[in-house]
């Protein structure tokens, strides 16, 4: 099959994918679009939002619908790294024998990852970044496509561990659930309060989302479109030649070269859902925000004045 064919083939199976979510889940369309677009580019993502978003059923029927393996793990102070990466146990015969944990599937749903101990954030964290984890000096690989999407409830902050800006950097998407709209809500409280069960279709399976994130990684981007991408993440670090006094002012820390690498990425996955065979500058644009929020680190003085991360992200797309 042509990279053409399968552009034009992405289209149809990701708007039949969206529709089979929807059955489900109600609006949150552009958590879903970026959730999809992490998952095509083979990145990963975090979600930020308050409990009762319906954010563990998004990511399940996520799985369903890909035809992918899918495991919760549920983050607390106590939980050890052996409890999520697996452990080796003496079997009947005297020899050591390994446990799989949690993080040995497809897609992993890990839960309030703020609420863990750092150690057990870094078992994690590694396991995203190598897609293998070692157990007793063992190298075990975990199975392809790989993704893990972590959730941080960013109301109450007594008790957690907040991820540090260089693992936060690990991840593709930063992505923000807003509340539902009053209708919304309507939709959901009469379908959620009945007796009808929704049967889901899976619509992909493991193999052709690996042959997707190739195909993505495959797709040709205009020199223009590098340039001014890395432009663009140039102008987020003050005190930078390209540093406007808006970002000088206001912002501590600027994105680093992930920034730039994952903004490519993101583009080329936006432009395949959109039928184009190459990414322009609006493709940019248009996952810009998820991927460059969680890599801005404003001053006090921002804070002070009410200024938030969107807000400088905001002002860098205008110029």
């Amino acid at each position: 099959m042509s990279d053409v064919v399968a552009v034009e083939n992405l289209v149809k199976k990701h708007q039949a994918l969206k529709d089979e979510i929807a059955k489900v889940i109600v609006g949150q369309e552009t958590v879903i679009e970026q959730i999809l677009l992490s998952i095509y580019s083979g990145g990963h993502s975090l979600l930020i939002g308050v409990p009762g978003l319906a954010k563990t059923l998004m990511v399940n029927t996520i799985a369903q619908t890909l035809g992918l393996d899918f495991k919760r793990i549920q983050f607390t102070p106590d939980l050890m790294p052996s409890d999520i990466l697996g452990s080796e146990v003496l079997d009947q015969n005297r020899n050591f024998k390994f446990i799989k944990g949690p993080v040995f599937a497809n897609i992993i749903l890990a839960d309030e990852i703020n609420r863990t101990p750092p150690k057990t954030q870094a078992a994690l964290l590694e396991a995203m970044q190598e897609r293998a984890v070692t157990i007793a000096g063992q190298r075990y690989k975990l199975d392809m496509p790989y993704f893990v999407l972590a959730t941080q409830n960013p109301i109450e902050q007594e008790g957690t561990y907040p991820l540090p800006e260089a693992q936060l950097d690990r991840f593709m998407f930063a992505i923000e659930l807003k509340y539902p709209s009053i209708e919304e809500e309507i939709q959901v409280v009469k379908s959620t309060t009945s007796d009808d069960e929704v049967q889901l279709r899976a619509l992909f399976n493991a193999e052709e989302i690996i042959a997707i994130q190739h195909l993505v990684r495959r797709i040709p981007v205009p020199d223009n479109v590098v340039d001014h991408t890395v432009r663009l993440v140039n102008k987020t670090r003050p005190g930078m030649e390209g540093a406007s006094d808006f970002v000088n002012a206001y912002v501590d820390w600027g994105a680093g070269p992930r920034a730039s690498q994952n903004l490519i990425l993101g583009a080329k996955a936006h432009a395949a859902i959109k039928g184009k065979f190459s990414p322009d500058i609006e493709d940019v644009k248009a996952v810009s925000m998820g991927i460059l929020r969680h890599r801005i680190l404003k001053n006090y003085k921002a804070e002070a004045e009410g200024i938030s991360e969107e807000d400088i992200i905001s002002k860098l797309l205008e110029t």
